[in-house]
């Protein structure tokens, strides 16, 4: 268990500036800036020029709080947009009762793993469990230990196909979950669950009575065929959203990191749990914002085209790539996972040489009981940068290690 003062340990960026803080940066490739953070995945990319259009005709209801559950035009974009997106049946989805708007995927994780997490458990002493791909986005261990749960974190790596392997999780453990946090497709490798793999999960879920929440925040950033979503397998499943949140995000699909809007939507009681923490200890989402969220939902065309900007970014990277460093083209997001052997020395080496940052495998990862991190021989790029950056910051990556 770690100590939730000790939140820190989770924070990947806080241990990137430690390591690098008393390394001077090499010259930056020919035509980045230096440094250059290929560290974080945070889009370069504009969203749509009418975001602020929507802002600036709504300017006047920031005097306003926000309405808890987001507005009922930002509900509905969302609920259509879900029907066009996934395979739903019509009528499961009610968007005023299974939609919440959310200020970021990230916000709404915290606070649904808050509102799930009981305070008493039925099981001795034994804390509850939250189940944790590891490697993992950092808030979903941050979030399990400031909620008093153990973070049970489940390997995933090239044998697994780089998701968890949930049969393997033995049943005392099942037996203790409350939770459990699957990011498909995944951040940092990139891998999707197929249909089946949801399926199972959602049927374990049922069997034991936790809750599956679906971090699906890069669904649109695909670069084959759009990846299966949870929503996908509820009608094969029988048409309920039991046990189930689903979560999603302008961030990535519409280069708009900081306009901070989302949504989760799923088991209404659920749902109603996370608003009312929301209410306590949350902040909803501006009036304006909800205006401008609400048209990009509705707006599909300026995704194919940031999508198609990252399949030029992957095309790149196999070009100066190749085999190398146990590259792929993932299903989905924009980060390239690549074994260097050693994610902190590679990190460093390119920082000194280069003045380029990247995040070391190993600080989205911990170790297992046999003293092993999964991430450590990796280092993770964000491929954020237009096509000449991205192909002059592998180029020197390729050179130097």
């Amino acid at each position: 268990m770690i100590d939730r003062q000790n939140l820190q340990a989770f924070h990947p960026f806080s241990r990137l500036r430690s390591l690098l803080e008393d390394i001077p940066a090499g010259p930056a490739p020919l035509g980045a800036s230096s440094p250059l953070a290929l560290s974080i995945g945070e889009p370069k990319g504009q969203p749509p020029a009418f975001v602020a259009e929507e802002i600036a005709a709504n300017a006047a209801d920031w005097s306003r709080y926000p309405p808890s559950r987001g507005s009922q035009a930002y509900l509905e974009a969302c609920g259509d947009w879900l029907q066009r997106r996934y395979e739903i049946s019509t009528g499961i989805i009610d968007p005023e009762r299974h939609i919440l708007a959310l200020p970021g995927t990230r916000e709404g994780l915290f606070f649904a793993t808050m509102a799930t997490v009981p305070q008493t458990t039925t099981t001795g002493d034994a804390p509850p469990v939250v189940l944790i791909p590891n490697p993992f986005y950092h808030v979903y261990a941050g979030a399990a230990v400031a909620a008093g749960a153990e973070p049970v974190f489940l390997p995933t790596s090239s044998e697994t196909g780089f998701l968890p392997d949930y049969k393997a999780v033995p049943e005392e453990i099942l037996a203790r979950t409350v939770l459990c946090i699957l990011c498909s497709p995944a951040n940092p490798q990139g891998a999707a669950a197929n249909r089946r793999q949801l399926a199972e999960l959602l049927t374990l879920a049922r069997k034991h009575d936790f809750v599956v929440a679906f971090d699906e925040c890069y669904a649109e950033i695909y670069t084959r065929t759009p990846p299966a979503g949870a929503l996908d397998v509820v009608d094969q499943l029988g048409g309920s959203l039991d046990n189930i949140l689903v979560f999603h995000s302008l961030s990535k699909r519409s280069n708009a990191a900081g306009l901070r809007c989302g949504f989760v939507v799923g088991d209404e009681k659920l749902i109603t749990a996370l608003n009312a923490i929301m209410l306590v200890g949350g902040a909803g989402v501006p009036i304006p914002v909800l205006a401008a969220g609400t048209r990009l939902w509705r707006d599909d065309e300026h995704v194919e085209a940031i999508r198609a900007f990252y399949q030029t970014n992957f095309e790149i990277a196999q070009q100066v790539l190749g085999n190398r460093f146990g590259f792929n083209i993932p299903d989905g997001g924009f980060f390239l996972w690549l074994d260097v052997g050693d994610g902190e020395e590679a990190a460093k080496k390119l920082w000194q040489e280069a003045g380029i940052r990247v995040l070391p495998g190993a600080y989205m990862s911990v170790e297992d009981a046999e003293g092993h991190n999964p991430g450590a021989k990796y280092i993770r790029i964000a491929l954020v940068f237009d096509a000449e950056v991205t192909k002059a910051a592998l180029g020197r990556i390729a050179e130097i290690l």
